[in-house]
């Protein structure tokens, strides 16, 4: 069976990981073997990573070396653990991915976007998801619903100019690559973000169900 890999992109309080857990546990439901997986993380060296990259108190990494890090552990990731999930036909559900860095380094930092690309081109080996699923939301709703959810980490802390940015950022890459982004309205209540998600996810299956009896939660 063929692997299949799928990410989950959109700006902070999108409620990606309530979306991952639902579709997750449906995919598990049909007998397929799912990899649920994020970034930066994913492996010990991307956890560490992540560390890192999203302590409020680390309030001097300068933005080339924020790409850089998230990169190494892109790199990690998919060497240790999307690559091979794919080679052995497993499902792939990955909280973010390369689009994230040309969102929040490239338009939220302003860095150039051909750098950010070079450098995570070599980081992936070109991989490149079947599915992006951009969940979408604007950036005040999104951090309300964020910062509703615990201590703020050091993206969630920026102002809000640049989470505006990052939104359109993503908005920007769902117009560079419409053969995989599919943008769906993170505002509604989960279960009927969940039916949308799992449609987008059926027609990437095939041969699936599209139809979906969802429960509530909170992402």
């Amino acid at each position: 069976m063929k692997g299949i890999f799928i990410s989950f992109e959109g700006p902070d309080g999108g409620g990606k990981t309530t979306q991952i857990t639902k579709t997750a546990a449906k995919l598990r439901e049909m007998g397929r073997d799912v990899v649920v997986t994020r970034e930066p993380g994913g492996t010990d060296l991307g956890e560490s990573i992540r560390e890192i990259l999203l302590d409020p108190g680390q309030k001097d990494v300068s933005d080339r070396a924020e790409v850089l890090l998230y990169a190494a552990s892109r790199a990690q990731h998919v060497f240790q653990v999307i690559g091979p999930a794919i080679k052995a036909g497993k499902v792939v559900l990955c909280d973010r991915f390369v689009d994230s860095s040309i969102a929040y380094q490239g338009f939220g930092r302003g860095l150039d976007l051909d750098f950010i690309s070079s450098v995570n081109l070599q980081a992936t080996e070109g991989t490149v998801p079947q599915l992006t699923l951009l969940l979408d939301i604007p950036a005040e709703q999104g951090l309300v619903r964020a910062k509703g959810t615990g201590r703020p980490d050091r993206m969630e802390k920026e102002a809000i100019k640049f989470h505006r940015e990052v939104r359109q950022g993503y908005l920007w890459l769902k117009e560079q690559h419409p053969h995989r982004f599919r943008l769906i309205d993170a505002t509604n209540a989960p279960e009927q973000v969940f039916n949308k998600v799992w449609a987008e996810v059926a027609k990437v299956l095939g041969g699936f169900n599209h139809e979906v009896s969802s429960g509530g939660g909170a992402g």
